[in-house]
């Protein structure tokens, strides 16, 4: 006979259900599922894991947490973000500003100009990103070159579209 998963009360079943509806994230919406079932009705992980659709392992690390932790355990901010970046988002506005302004005046900057500028901004050299690199380092320059090479494409294809308007007024 299997153990049986227990949940120690850290909020009420009213607090749980209401997390559990007012949680927008599948993967956090899930883990209050975990601890609903865990307090309804106590029983194996595996009984748990099979009626909600989710490993037994995770049954067991999401029920250890809580029982430690409480409802920080399960409050986590996720994966999701924007961890490759040399700059926040509004050192590039105010970096993009500029070139911006050119455009305005039907200046239309090179690549080449906007990377040795953001170059110098950053104070290293930033990768292109034409080979695939093998290692967390060349892996991490491909993202950073992917993003100079989109954000230069998007500023050259603005200054472009200004220029036209300009020569068709």
């Amino acid at each position: 006979m299997s153990r049986v998963s227990r949940v120690a009360p850290h909020l009420s079943l009213e607090a749980v259900k209401q997390k559990l509806k007012s949680t927008e994230s599948y993967w956090h919406r899930q883990k209050w599922l975990i601890v609903y079932n865990g307090l309804v009705d106590p029983r194996p992980a595996s009984a748990i894991a099979k009626q909600t659709g989710i490993s037994v392992g995770t049954v067991h690390k999401v029920i250890s947490q809580y029982n430690q932790l409480g409802v920080a355990a399960l409050e986590t901010p996720g994966k999701a973000g924007r961890y490759n970046s040399y700059l926040t988002r509004e050192q590039e506005k105010e970096f993009l500003a500029k070139f911006f302004e050119q455009a305005a005046k039907g200046q239309i900057p090179t690549v080449t100009q906007i990377k040795i500028a953001y170059e110098q901004l950053v104070g290293h050299p930033v990768h292109i990103a034409k080979g695939r690199g093998h290692r967390a380092e060349g892996r991490r320059e491909k993202i950073e070159g992917l993003r100079f090479q989109y954000l230069a494409r998007v500023l050259i294809a603005l200054a472009t579209a200004i220029k036209q308007r300009f020569i068709a007024c």
